[in-house]
């Protein structure tokens, strides 16, 4: 079977299987060997945790190409266009080229049924392996241990932050979290946390496992000096490094934990200080504290779940002390809204809730009852979506405010896309 279109195929892929998530290995590891039966593993990072993955691969995919190696980075979702997921040396492959690998996997797959999200990881790893890349960049979609990346055993594992989000799949707990986010240790590999607080059963896997675990704040660390930051670890410690290129306080964790990732991976893919303070300062990516400057400016965010939030009230708080904030906000319906309602309540004056087209986002009964719970004052419904809510809080906005759209990639999307087509 072939589609013309990429369209064509993503939508065939969302109709074939009968769960949108579903979780496994076999599957995967399957169709993957058919598809490449004599595939030799390019240098390989993978990168788990809850918040913070994103940042991690944007930071490594610039300090990587800066030293001017081949990168595959493949994340996920993606924000404007499907190819943002599937990424050699920074930039979106192509359609021909996704569309021919979908062909291949298509072609090889037999009877066995595969997910959207299968599909799309099998594509990069092919992509990537066809491509010669030095090194590839593997984003967790979700947990770890039973994710599809997982089928490729990473010379480097990397945590990012964990919190409780997807409890569905993953459990309600962050000892049962990052459980999960430890299937993609590996006996006698390095693993690093940028968790200042990792749960014990992250620590008890990679003693399980025989995993060389470094943790931040115990293992290596950082210092913010007052013209930028320094980096240590037992071994080692660059001094002056300049500011990430994304905005935050957590990501000073996030590169910190990037900076000893590219030091371990070292045997394999040298890189030089210059490269590492240049892909540092370079780094960006949509709709992480995205700001938009304009008379009245917008603050971008795809924060979703109570971590997230928290690190984005405080960079509000910081950042924008003395505006009036106004929120055209959206979330999934299995997040935990109201967690994030209780966070938000005292850094937005007013919000606007914008439905999204989308069958797991929270509808507006939904939203008014989870309002009608919280602390919340101000609220707005009755938009016919994102254009209308955003039209109505600028209207309410003057002067020294400033718009924060946030709560869903999705949202952060049509924002995108209506600042795009103006």
């Amino acid at each position: 079977m072939r589609f013309d279109s990429l369209q064509g195929w993503l939508a065939w892929q969302e109709s074939l299987h009968p769960l949108v998530i579903d979780l496994g290995l076999e599957r995967a590891a399957q169709v993957f060997h058919a598809l490449n039966p004599d595939y030799v593993k390019p240098p390989t990072l993978t990168i788990g945790g809850t918040n913070g993955k994103g940042s991690s691969v944007a930071y490594l995919e610039a300090i990587y190409t800066a030293q001017g190696y081949r990168v595959g980075a493949y994340t996920s979702p993606h924000i404007l266009k499907y190819n943002e997921r599937i990424k050699i040396d920074g930039k979106p492959v192509s359609d021909e080229l996704i569309c021919a690998a979908f062909a291949r996997i298509e072609a090889v797959r037999g009877d066995t049924s595969l997910s959207y999200f299968e599909f799309g990881t099998l594509a990069a790893l092919d992509i990537f392996y066809r491509a010669g890349v030095d090194v590839q960049l593997l984003e967790v979609g979700l947990g770890g241990r039973l994710d599809a990346v997982n089928i490729i055993d990473p010379d480097v594992a990397l945590i990012t932050s964990i919190s409780i989000d997807h409890v569905e799949w993953l459990g309600g707990t962050r000892e049962a979290i990052a459980r999960e986010k430890a299937g993609i240790f590996r006996a006698g590999m390095p693993a690093i946390t940028g968790d200042p607080a990792p749960p014990d059963s992250l620590l008890q896997s990679a003693i399980d496992r025989q995993t060389l675990l470094y943790c931040i704040g115990k293992d290596f660390g950082y210092s913010q000096q007052a013209t930028g930051w320094d980096w240590f670890s037992k071994d080692r410690q660059l001094l002056q490094l300049p500011a990430p290129g994304l905005k935050g306080e957590h990501q000073y964790r996030n590169a910190a934990a990037v900076v000893l990732a590219v030091d371990k991976m070292a045997g394999l893919l040298p890189v030089t200080e210059t490269s590492i303070r240049q892909g540092l300062e370079q780094t960006h990516l949509a709709g992480r504290f995205q700001l938009i400057d304009g008379e009245i400016p917008v603050l971008l965010d795809v924060g979703h779940n109570p971590q997230a939030v928290r690190t984005l009230a405080d960079h509000v708080a910081a950042v924008f002390p003395d505006k009036r904030i106004h929120a055209v906000f959206s979330m999934m319906k299995d997040k935990d809204i109201a967690g994030v309602l209780e966070i938000m309540n005292g850094v937005v004056y007013d919000w606007f809730f914008a439905p999204l087209a989308n069958p797991r986002a929270a509808t507006e009964p939904l939203m008014r009852e989870i309002f009608a719970q919280s602390p919340v004052s101000r609220v707005s419904f009755g938009f016919a979506g994102f254009a209308d809510a955003f039209s109505a809080a600028k209207n309410q906005s003057r002067e020294g405010d400033l718009l924060l759209v946030f709560g869903s990639f999705f949202l952060v999307s049509e924002c995108l896309v209506e600042f795009e087509n103006k």
